[in-house]
C-alpha cells in the first residue's frame, strides 16, 4: 500500500463511523496530511450538517495551507443545505486533492473536480476507488435509479426451515445472530415485511440494541388491507408506518388506517394479483428511503429474488436440522423454473458467529 492509499483508507475507515447515519447523503471521510503528518480528519456525521471537508478542515487550522487532503468521495460544488466543499478547500489554499472516484450524484458529477483544477490545485482521482464504491453501494444504487438498496435478510436451520411444521419459530437462530440483525435494522431506512409475517408473529420491527439504536421506518406489504388494526406495529409509535396495498384492498379499511397515522401507498397488482414491487420500491425511493432492510416472509423474499430486486443478502443459518415436508422454508413464493435463471450470490462470505451459528452474505446478482 502506497502513501496515498494509506491515507485514503484512513479516510474510508473515517466515513463508516457515520454509517447509517447521513441518508440520503453518502458517507465521506477526510484526511489532511502535512510533511507527511496528519493535521487534520473528518467525516460526515448526519445529513444537512456540515461535510468531511470542512470538519477536517476546521482541525487542520492554517496548517491546511499548502497540505494534502484525501477524500473518500469527490468534494461537492453546489449549494444544498450547507456550501460547496471545494470552495472550501480552494480559500484554504491545499495544494493536493487526492479523491476515491466521482460523485455520480448529476449535481456533482465531475464539477467539483474541474473547479479545483481551475483553481491551480492538483487532483488525483481513482485512489481505493472499488473500496470506495462500496462504501457507498446504498448511496450509489438510489441516486442512479431512484430505487432504494435491498438488502434480504432471513434466520434458518440447516436444512433451510424458518419454522417447525407447528409453525414454531422462536427462536432459530441464538442470541448473537438476533443481535446482529437488531445492526441491521439500525442502519437501513427502512425494514420490510410481508403480512403474514404481521399475522404470524405480531413483531414491533423496532431496534432494540444495548445502547439504543435507530428505529427504521416500517413498510408491510399487504395487497388486501388484513392486516390487524390491533398490530403492534399500529399502535407503538416507535416509528412511522407505511402499509402498501392494491385496489383490492376495501376502502373502509384503509380509512381506519390513515385514521391511526398510517400512510398508504397503493400500486397496482402484478400478475400475481399482489403489490407491484418494482412500483412501490420506485414510490419509496422518491421519498428519500435510500435502503431497506427486508426480513420476510418467505413469500416476499421470494417475490424480490424472482423480480431481481434484492441488492445483498444476509442468511444466518443454526446449526440444526428440523425437517418436516411442510415446514416453511426461508424463500418461497413462485420460484425460479430454470437453474439458468437462479439468483447468484457474489462476492460471499462466511462467518461463524458467537454460539456457532453461521452467517453467509454477499451481493446478489
Amino acid at each position: 500500500m502506497n502513501r496515498d492509499e494509506k491515507y485514503m483508507q484512513m479516510a474510508i475507515d473515517l466515513a463508516k463511523n457515520a454509517i447509517g447515519r447521513t441518508s440520503p447523503n453518502p458517507m465521506v471521510g477526510a484526511v489532511i496530511v502535512k510533511n507527511n503528518r496528519i493535521v487534520g480528519c473528518g467525516w460526515h456525521r448526519k445529513a444537512g450538517t456540515e461535510h468531511a471537508e470542512v470538519h477536517a478542515l476546521r482541525a487542520a487550522g492554517e496548517l491546511a495551507k499548502g497540505a494534502d487532503i484525501y477524500v473518500s468521495l469527490e468534494p461537492c460544488s453546489h449549494y444544498g443545505r450547507t456550501p460547496p466543499c471545494c470552495d472550501a478547500i480552494i480559500k484554504a489554499g491545499l495544494k493536493r486533492v487526492v479523491v476515491a472516484m466521482t460523485d455520480t450524484n448529476p449535481k456533482v458529477a465531475g464539477r467539483g473536480i474541474k473547479k479545483m483544477r481551475d483553481a491551480g490545485i492538483e487532483v488525483i482521482t481513482g485512489v481505493l476507488e472499488n473500496e470506495a464504491r462500496k462504501l457507498n453501494d446504498v448511496f450509489f444504487k438510489w441516486i442512479e435509479t431512484k430505487s432504494p438498496f435491498i438488502t434480504i435478510k432471513s434466520a434458518m436451520t440447516l436444512d433451510g426451515k424458518i419454522s417447525t411444521v407447528s409453525g414454531q419459530s422462536q427462536w432459530i437462530t441464538n442470541e448473537h445472530s438476533r443481535q446482529y440483525g437488531h445492526k441491521l435494522r439500525d442502519i437501513n431506512d427502512a425494514i420490510m415485511v410481508g403480512i403474514n409475517t404481521i399475522i404470524s408473529d405480531d413483531p414491533s420491527l423496532t431496534t432494540r440494541l444495548p445502547n439504543g439504536g435507530k428505529n427504521p421506518i416500517r413498510i408491510i406489504v399487504d395487497s388486501t388491507g388484513k392486516v390487524p388494526l390491533t398490530a403492534k406495529i399500529l399502535n407503538d409509535n416507535a416509528a412511522p408506518v407505511i402499509v402498501a396495498v392494491t385496489e383490492k384492498a376495501a376502502s373502509e379499511k384503509i380509512t381506519a388506517l390513515k385514521n391511526k397515522g398510517i400512510e398508504i401507498i397503493q400500486t397496482a397488482a402484478d400478475e400475481n394479483n399482489q403489490v407491484n414491487l418494482k412500483e412501490l420500491l420506485h414510490i419509496l425511493g422518491q421519498k428519500d428511503i435510500c435502503s431497506i432492510l427486508v426480513e420476510g416472509g418467505a413469500t416476499l423474499l421470494g417475490s424480490l429474488i424472482c423480480q431481481k430486486l434484492a441488492d445483498k443478502a444476509y442468511f444466518f443459518i443454526a446449526p440444526k436440522l428440523i425437517g418436516g415436508k411442510t415446514a416453511k422454508s426461508a424463500v418461497e413464493g413462485i420460484g425460479i423454473a430454470d437453474l439458468s435463471n437462479a439468483a447468484l450470490l457474489s462476492e460471499p462470505s462466511v462467518e461463524i458467529l458467537e454460539g456457532s451459528d453461521i452467517l453467509i452474505k454477499g451481493y446478489l446478482k
